[in-house]
């Protein structure tokens, strides 16, 4: 089943179970793959692997914004968004461990053939499409620089 059509299914469910806040977080989620969807040059169908990446986003978004309200001492607000990233990775896969992250980007240096910090844009292309949701892009980077150095 595809990604949005699990979400549909899960809303309606959330509706049924009148699970307010889990109700919330999926209309979110429709709500950005609807606009991904009708957007100028899209097609009709929205593809698993786009769903995640908005998934992914959003997921990144909340926990971002739930980090300057608990800053900003507003813990209130802070549980209600951590409740929304919750619901927003559990459609993600598991997140890699370093152990496996470090695997993955080895095979794509050799693969790639990279020898230096001037292969980086080659290794992070291909990294990054390889290894989308399931690790953060950031830690992704990290790792390139730190075995290209």
């Amino acid at each position: 089943m595809a990604i949005f059509d699990q979400i549909n299914d899960d809303i309606k469910a959330a509706m049924k179970a009148r699970e307010k806040e889990r109700l919330e977080a999926l209309r979110g989620i429709k709500k950005v793959m609807l606009e991904a969807q009708t957007a100028k040059g899209a097609s009709d169908v929205l593809a698993d692997d786009d769903a995640l990446k908005i998934i992914a986003k959003l997921a990144k978004q909340g926990s971002d914004s739930a980090n300057i309200y608990k800053e900003q001492g507003r813990e209130d607000l802070y549980e209600q968004e951590m409740k929304q990233v919750a619901i927003f990775e559990s459609y993600l896969p598991a997140k890699m461990s370093d152990e496996e992250l470090t695997a993955a980007v080895k095979a794509v240096i050799e693969q790639v053939g990279a020898s230096s910090m001037k292969d980086m844009g080659k290794v992070m292309g291909i990294a990054s499409k390889k290894l989308a949701g399931q690790a953060d892009g950031k830690d992704v980077a990290d790792k390139v620089k730190a075995l290209l150095a």
